[in-house]
């Protein structure tokens, strides 16, 4: 037989499972992605640290062209990488020859400088053959996925520049990972 303070005690009790079901309802369902199910990784700069940065926001679904949202913030120092959706293939190695789509802005103007989705065709090289920044910052992604790397000129075209790219450049790269051979 219950007394009344223990019947007073399991009705509230009962009261709040609803209220603790829906607050765990509510809190489970969020995202900080807009909603995406697409799997994320965290953040890392090249020395594999967490990453503080605040990254350009990039739109767009995987496989299209993405847009870059002109940064405001000063650019990082160090080769910084965020994978934006985490791919199910094949790693890159450091001597993979890899096929890729990409885009790739500048930090200070927000000029998009090149881009292999505005050509209609993705692009193949050897990571021997590219800038350390894609060197460094390309090995463990995934066929399939999405990364943004944030190249800074000591690891892109430094204070030389080159072509489009101008000197002390801070690159933004965009990039869809196709294949590997």
């Amino acid at each position: 037989m219950f007394t009344g303070g223990k019947i007073k005690s399991q009705r509230s009790s009962l009261l709040l499972i609803p209220v603790v079901l829906a607050s765990l309802i509510v809190v489970s369902g969020c995202t900080t992605d807009g909603g995406s199910t697409t799997e994320k990784a965290p953040m890392s700069s090249a020395s594999g640290t967490s990453s503080s940065v605040n990254f350009p926001v990039v739109t767009g679904a995987l496989g299209s062209a993405p847009t870059i949202v002109v940064p405001k913030d000063a650019p990082p120092a160090t080769l910084e990488i965020k994978d934006l959706a985490l791919g199910h293939g094949a790693s890159v190695q450091s001597n993979s020859t890899v096929t890729v789509h990409y885009l790739l802005m500048a930090w200070k103007s927000g000029a998009i400088i090149d881009s292999s989705w505005s050509r209609g065709a993705p692009s193949s090289f050897p990571l021997n053959q590219v800038i350390p920044g894609w060197q460094q910052g390309m090995p463990g992604m995934k066929v399939g996925g999405r990364r943004e790397l944030l190249v800074p000129p000591s690891l892109g075209y430094g204070s030389m520049g080159s072509g489009p790219v101008g000197p002390d450049e801070t690159l933004i790269f965009v990039v869809d990972l196709i294949s590997i051979q």
